[in-house]
């Protein structure tokens, strides 16, 4: 299921305008313009309600923070549904947006959580998008990334062997005097722009970003996500598309960006090229319409919601709701009451 040439060129793909954003490729039937409400999300409820979706999918994609986890706290009952789901012959696949961790620090977290995840089955938007650039773009071994980012993107273009500048280079990190851009050199064979969330963002690395831009036609422009906030700490924070602003204003009109993370494609499909899954056979379980509802619906699979994050049943009840998931649940960890 592709959707990308190897020169980046976005293929045809299913198109879900808004009004069709109220129905799941994977329920069926025909879609009438506003037909699809709230009554038509299933709520998951009664045990036969919560074996019949485990029996219709063969793979499951889980967001993390707000679906296994909060912060550090493992939410009731999650890690039974995961060994369940195990036991059950499932493929289970971890989907994140944060690209400030390589996918050894997501595992390292599921590991002191007691939660049983392998490598393969972790796709943070880090190394989806050195897995975009590597295996859909064809990135030449050649060429290096330009990287507005933190540790964990530069450990993801290592691990797919790509070469990469900038990041978390002490020379990156340093204010220039006013005026004076003798410091924004660049590199001849930079070939990519990567931008990702980055707590130490200035101008410098703006500006040397928007020279290898500018200056080469051929550059690639590709943002990790681009999230405008991430809540932590009980208040929301700039996210990684806040990052990127700037940079995006100053190419507006010349160079869109690509973007990987949900509810953007790059990332599915290279899920899929990694895992080959059947999308009619796949769900994505989050807990935001935006990003992972809308992530799963634009890739042709079932979704069900969680609310043990920011969105409510209030929320999805609204007239104005322009995406609706097709099954909706309390909490993951409800899954547990199938557990022997």
């Amino acid at each position: 299921m592709k959707s990308w040439a190897e020169d980046g060129r976005q293929l045809s793909r299913p198109h879900f305008d808004e009004t069709l954003l109220h129905c799941n490729p994977g329920a069926g039937g025909t879609v009438t313009k506003y037909s699809i409400r709230m009554s038509m999300v299933k709520s998951l409820e009664s045990h036969k309600d919560l074996q019949g979706f485990i029996d219709r999918f063969d793979n499951f994609l889980f967001d993390c923070d707000g679906v296994i986890w909060h912060g550090e706290e493992l939410i009731k009952g999650v890690r039974t549904v995961l060994e369940l789901l195990r036991k059950s012959n499932k493929k289970l696949i971890f989907v994140t947006n944060n690209a400030t961790k390589s996918r050894e620090a997501f595992k390292a977290k599921f590991d002191r959580l007691g939660i049983q995840a392998d490598l393969d089955e972790i796709f943070g938007s880090a190394y989806a998008t050195a897995l975009y650039l590597k295996r859909i773009l064809k990135f030449p071994d050649d060429k290096k990334v330009y990287v507005i980012g933190e540790k964990g993107l530069e450990d993801e273009l290592a691990s797919e062997n790509l070469k990469f500048c900038g990041g978390t280079d002490p020379a990156d990190n340093e204010f220039i005097d006013l005026m004076d851009f003798s410091s924004i050199q660049t590199d001849k064979d930079v070939g990519a722009v990567m931008c990702g969330f980055d707590m130490h963002i200035n101008y410098k690395k703006l500006a040397k970003a928007h020279r290898y831009l500018h200056e080469n036609p051929d550059c690639h422009f590709i943002l990790t996500n681009d999230d405008s906030t991430f809540p932590t700490d009980g208040s929301l924070f700039p996210g990684s598309g806040a990052i990127s602003a700037p940079l995006r204003y100053a190419m507006l009109g010349k160079k869109d960006p690509i973007v990987v993370g949900k509810p953007n494609q790059p990332m599915l499909d290279c899920i899929l090229e990694k895992h080959k899954l059947e999308p009619s056979r796949s769900c994505m379980i989050g807990d935001r319409l935006d990003t992972d509802i809308a992530f799963g619906i634009n890739g042709g699979l079932s979704t069900l919601l969680v609310l043990t994050g920011v969105v409510t049943r209030a929320d999805i009840s609204q007239p104005q709701a322009k995406i609706l998931p097709e099954y909706v649940i309390d909490s993951l960890g409800d899954f547990a009451v199938l557990s022997p």
